[in-house]
């Protein structure tokens, strides 16, 4: 077990969250906390090319390497070509090995083809401004030459006929000739997509209008609106001007690979593996916590801060297995009340509740720009910071969030607070740590103790389990690291 805490990621600049000079203290920084290098709690975690001493030449050289494999001939002579991105590539690491990748297939297809212009379309979800900050803060809108920007499910839309009918895409998405689906492996909303269709996903949600993508948030659920994303895939539309997907690979430690394939189908059956193979032994050991103190304070919404290479709306669903279909309900770890009453109350038994081992939450950093209320109502909440609670009281997604939650003025008083009221030394802290996660000596103890037999029931019980549920061959689980 590593005796010092792991260096959390720093705080950004954005108008979604507090200028950094608020943020005085991080909770790695606290007395009694500790790193736990994830190679000490399952030692078979795959190998990463990032972090990594070469920094974001590995990046360059696997992203050469995967292209280097790619039939190009969809792209003729005087097409232009739009590079389709996430927003949520550029929370990994900094935001560094996303940004490289993307300047390689740029560079790489001016290269090898005879495209007339290679641009960047980035999608995002309601924090419509997030893709500007990225590009400027990573130089894209200078290396793209003034042609990278940031599209949100607001913009103007383009019809799509599908098999299920007319949906929309984005147009800045699709003003191209050829594009290409450049994303990431990491399992983030799992409660959306059910790590069902996951390497399809983004084009029922990044590239998409809010009326089609509302399917995933407000309509139709995780289950169902993944034949959104597949349907708008497989339109004649889209498959005409499709070429193919490149995708940086995560493990919970980093970037393990970058994957790329014509085939969008196949690229999903290995991200599909690689996803459950190591994430689900995260999620699964957050689940074997009984009680805990979590500490917010990465620069994303409350839900999308990490830990362990995970997010906190996963450990909010922990106490339910995240990936089996069986499940009759999905987890709900998201922000919506959908599935709640004016109460707060489930509208149908059955409904999970919340993870119950969570017993308060120190949100001493986190944005605003998500609906996080939800989480505020169901779990006792201190806030740190004047400034931070004034933040969320001018957001219009999170107007009552304050309501829910105490207020602290500083990290010191909000634990003591904690400490004394929940009476655990469990502490966990989504702060982003790469290769570890921080925790509290006493909770640094417990994990490793219990993450030997849920390294073993993953893999031997719960993996062929998941696999067959989702009609992906076993055969794959040898062949994906």
């Amino acid at each position: 077990m590593d005796r010092e805490t792991i260096s959390p990621a720093g705080p950004r600049i954005s108008q979604y969250g507090v200028d950094p000079k608020y943020i005085v203290k991080r909770g790695a920084e606290l007395e009694g906390m500790t790193g736990v290098s994830l190679r000490d709690l399952f030692p078979d975690m795959p190998k990463v090319i990032y972090p990594a001493s070469q920094g974001e030449k590995n990046i360059r050289q696997k992203t050469e390497a995967a292209l280097a494999r790619i039939n190009f001939s969809k792209i003729k002579s005087g097409n232009t070509v739009n590079i389709l991105a996430s927003h949520h590539g550029f929370t990994f690491l900094g935001g560094k090995p996303y940004a490289e990748m993307l300047r390689t297939v740029k560079d790489f297809v001016e290269r090898e083809t005879s495209a007339k212009e290679v641009r960047l379309r980035a999608g995002l979800g309601m924090r419509f401004r997030e893709t500007e900050e990225y590009i400027k803060a990573h130089g894209l809108d200078e290396y793209f030459k003034g042609k990278a920007l940031g599209i949100a499910p607001i913009d103007a839309g383009i019809p799509i006929e599908t098999c299920l009918g007319t949906l929309y895409g984005l147009r800045r998405a699709y003003d191209a000739d050829v594009i290409i689906h450049a994303h990431n492996s990491d399992v983030r909303e799992v409660h959306f997509h059910r790590q069902v269709d996951r390497a399809v996903k983004p084009f029922g949600m990044s590239y998409a209008r809010a009326e089609t993508r509302s399917t995933y948030h407000m309509n139709m659920g995780p289950r169902a609106a993944n034949f959104v994303a597949r349907a708008i895939f497989d339109s004649d539309f889209v498959q005409s001007k499709y070429s193919f997907s490149i995708f940086m690979i995560m493990s919970p430690a980093g970037v393990v690979n970058i994957d790329a394939d014509n085939d969008l189908y196949a690229l999903n059956d290995r991200v599909t593996v690689g996803g459950m193979k190591h994430y689900g032994k995260i999620i699964n050991l957050l689940g074997e916590i009984d009680e805990c103190v979590v500490i917010l304070d990465f620069p994303c919404p409350v839900p999308y801060v990490f830990a362990a290479g995970v997010i906190y709306a996963n450990m909010v669903g922990a106490n339910i297995d995240l990936f089996d279909l069986d499940n009759p309900l999905p987890p709900y770890t998201w922000y919506t009340e959908t599935f709640y009453n004016e109460r707060g109350k489930p509208l149908i038994p059955g409904i999970p509740p919340v993870n119950p081992a969570i017993k308060m939450v120190v949100h001493n950093y986190a944005w605003t720009g998500y609906p996080a209320t939800f989480f505020a109502e169901h779990t006792p909440t201190i806030m740190v910071g004047r400034e931070q609670a004034e933040l969320f009281n001018r957001d219009p997604m999170n107007l009552n969030y304050m309501k829910h939650a105490l207020l602290a003025e500083n990290l010191d008083a909000a634990m003591e607070f904690a400490y004394r009221t929940t009476k655990t030394d469990k502490v966990i802290i989504f702060d982003g740590a790469t290769g570890g996660v921080n925790v509290s000596r006493p909770l640094a103890g417990h994990l490793l103790r219990v993450s030997p037999q849920v390294n073993e029931r993953v893999g031997q019980t719960l993996m062929p389990k998941w696999l067959a549920q989702r009609d992906v061959d076993l055969k794959l689980l040898n062949e994906v690291a």
